[in-house]
């Protein structure tokens, strides 16, 4: 019981020691002003979506109330099975063996081939578009998997080329409802 007092101010001071950000994170790169641009259209969200889609991107979310859509499309990444290989096993596959002795003095014995077998790691880019009925916002991010399915990197790609081809492919469908370029 003597303890209880002494371990209630140790975890005090303990809480005392854990800080507070001054401010949030800032993205990097900064978004682009590029990714921000007057639509007033009233098909930008279904002309945004034939632009997405003629790029290879698939529709994964909308919400046409808000404006908002989400799209993404998926490319395998050939030869890059070797950075992400475990320094003792290849990077194609795993061997696991595994056995027990059951009830009855039966024993087992298994062998598993897996882990990534046959599977290349993949990159996924993913754009959000925002539209306010004046403006269009646009969110782009490039993550990376490993073959195992594991996040190896992520990162935000609001660069100034990408929403600017996006920007002029939109205006010009929204002009002349052709195929974007």
């Amino acid at each position: 019981m003597k303890w209880m007092p002494f371990s209630f101010i140790c975890l005090l001071a303990l809480g005392g020691c854990q800080a507070v950000p001054s401010s949030l994170p800032d993205a990097d790169p900064p978004p682009s002003q590029a990714c921000y641009f007057p639509s007033t259209a009233s098909s930008t969200l279904t002309d945004s979506v034939d632009v997405l889609t003629e790029w290879g991107f698939s529709l994964d979310a909308s919400d046409t109330r808000l404006g908002l859509l989400s799209a993404s499309r998926e490319r395998e990444l050939h030869g890059a099975s070797d950075l992400y290989a475990s320094p003792h096993f290849s990077s194609r596959t795993s061997l696991s063996v595994f056995g027990g002795m059951g009830i009855g003095g039966r024993s087992h014995l298994g062998v598993g081939l897996g882990g990534g077998f046959g599977q290349l790691p993949i990159e996924v880019e993913r754009v959000s578009l925002l539209w306010d009925n004046h403006h269009v916002r646009v969110s782009r991010d490039i993550r990376r998997f490993d073959q195992y399915g594991s996040l190896r990197t992520g990162r935000s790609a609001n660069t100034d080329d990408f929403c600017a081809r996006f920007q002029r492919a939109l205006d010009a469908y929204t002009a002349t409802g052709d195929s974007p370029s």
